[in-house]
């Protein structure tokens, strides 16, 4: 099944990638779903979750 935590973490970076109203609010949703995230996965999932840390910096 996963990491529902780095699931929801991902889908919340797409989500805000995406937007195109009110993005500061999906930004920020994002950065709590991957700051729980982060808290609870293994080292190759903290990896990932870097990469998306990227990806949300760069919005």
């Amino acid at each position: 099944m996963g990491n529902p935590l780095f699931q929801k973490a991902r889908e919340s970076v797409l989500a805000a990638k995406q937007s195109t109203t009110n993005r500061e609010k999906a930004i920020a949703v994002a950065k709590n779903a991957l700051s729980s995230a982060f808290a609870q996965s293994t080292t190759a999932e903290k990896k990932q979750l870097h990469k998306l840390q990227d990806e949300l910096d760069s919005l």
